[in-house]
């Protein structure tokens, strides 16, 4: 699922993407967060183009510009928009994941040679012990091991993000990439223009190795 939220200056229950348009929104000027952002506003049904996009530049461009006042709206990866409601700066409205659904994250490559061996069952052993963690365990617990990562972001803050994806199913407990995800996953990029054809799943995409 996307990991990106829309933070508004005001708390909004009843937040509709409609207010998007004719708002000024701090947003990613190109990537993967916009395409992605780009797509829910599609599947919203609003036109971006009636949005004023305010492009500072990236992840701590955007948060300093919102924290400085520009924009009604910002797009921003946990945990900066649980920190701004933290600090009273603003409050989340939207989570975009929500409005796009399952998509291929996250996803791995690898060459096919190196999926027989037996480092890739190692890897794929830990990496599939890793997704149970990051669903079973408190989000309290994980946060104080993961704070060392990020100083400035309060501990608290932290695990309230941590669960909020937990929710979101960030961090499903399957490691293959289904084929509804993928689909999606093209979807989105073939909306804005970043793929030229839609190659078909078992040209992308390869069953983990076993680890039995």
């Amino acid at each position: 699922m996307d990991g990106f939220f829309l933070t508004g200056r005001k708390a909004d229950p009843a937040f509709t993407w409609d207010k998007l348009e004719g708002a000024e929104v701090v947003l990613f000027k190109a990537g993967q967060p916009l395409a992605m952002f780009k797509y829910a506003c599609h599947k919203a049904g609003i036109d971006f183009n009636k949005i004023k996009a305010v492009n500072p530049g990236g992840a701590a461009d955007i948060d300093k510009a919102f924290r400085d006042g520009q924009g009604q709206y910002v797009q921003q990866q946990g945990p900066f928009p649980q920190q701004l409601q933290a600090d009273g700066i603003g409050h989340i409205v939207a989570q975009v994941g929500k409005q796009i659904g399952p998509c291929g994250f996250s996803s791995l490559a690898a060459a096919p040679e190196w999926l027989k061996t037996d480092m890739a069952k190692a890897f794929m052993r830990a990496y599939k012990k890793t997704r149970i963690y990051m669903n079973e365990t408190p989000a309290a617990e994980i946060a104080k091991a993961e704070k060392p990562y990020f100083p400035k972001i309060d501990e608290g803050v932290l695990a309230d993000c941590i669960a909020t994806y937990q929710q979101l199913g960030c961090w499903t407990p399957h490691v293959e990439i289904t084929q509804a995800a993928y689909e999606k996953t093209l979807d989105v990029f073939e909306y804005n223009g970043l793929v030229k054809q839609r190659y078909r799943y078992e040209q992308i995409c390869a069953a983990p190795p076993a680890t039995d």
